[in-house]
């Protein structure tokens, strides 16, 4: 009994992804990142292009929120630092660990390692190490996800991600710090994934 052509009648096939390992420009059956976003019509994956490109744009916005932010938090340490000199000066001006001993001879007489803020830093307090954290994940999150997206090897879909990189930095990337370019020797991130 061959059960194999079912009598002659073709059984109706659900439409399936179409997951390729190899460059392509397939639309209609992409899926995108999960299952779920399953582009089914021209349409759809012209607004999941558009979606691509505008989380894209926002990866950028991310970045440059997260610089920002850093920069807010240092000026407000900075400022309570300040306010904070007077109060813990000892006989000679330098910060004293016990009473009025100075920090190089407490440091050379007992043996204990005692590093300057500029080279530890500066403590910074809960909420806005909470704050930095969170910003930092979503960050994290987004670059992964555009990641997925690229590996769809899908040229459509890795054009928006590129796309939408590019216009984020246009966008935000309207100044620039050129001092802290200059001096920094790193060479930035890019769009590296994180």
């Amino acid at each position: 009994m061959d059960h194999g052509g079912h009598g002659g009648h073709d059984m109706p096939t659900t439409p399936r992804c179409k997951m390729s390992m190899l460059w392509n420009t397939n639309i209609i059956d992409t899926c995108v990142v999960f299952e779920g976003w399953h582009i089914h019509t021209r349409t759809a994956f012209f607004w999941s292009f558009i979606a691509i490109v505008a989380l894209g744009v926002l990866y950028e916005y991310l970045r440059v929120f997260q610089r920002k932010l850093d920069h807010h938090i240092a000026l407000s340490l900075q400022k309570g630092k300040s306010r904070g000199r007077g109060d813990s000066r000892g006989g000679s001006g330098r910060n004293t660990p016990e009473g009025n001993r100075n920090l190089e001879e407490y440091g050379l007489l007992s043996g204990d390692r005692i590093l300057n803020s500029s080279f530890t830093g500066t403590p910074v307090p809960a909420a806005s190490r909470g704050l930095r954290a969170a910003v930092y994940g979503i960050t994290v999150f987004l670059s992964f996800f555009l990641m997925l997206v690229f590996m769809t090897y899908n040229a459509y879909l890795i054009a928006a991600v590129v796309f939408g990189a590019t216009l984020g930095h246009y966008i935000f990337g309207s100044t620039m710090n050129v001092d802290a370019i200059l001096l920094d020797s790193s060479g930035g991130k890019g769009m590296a994934c994180h």
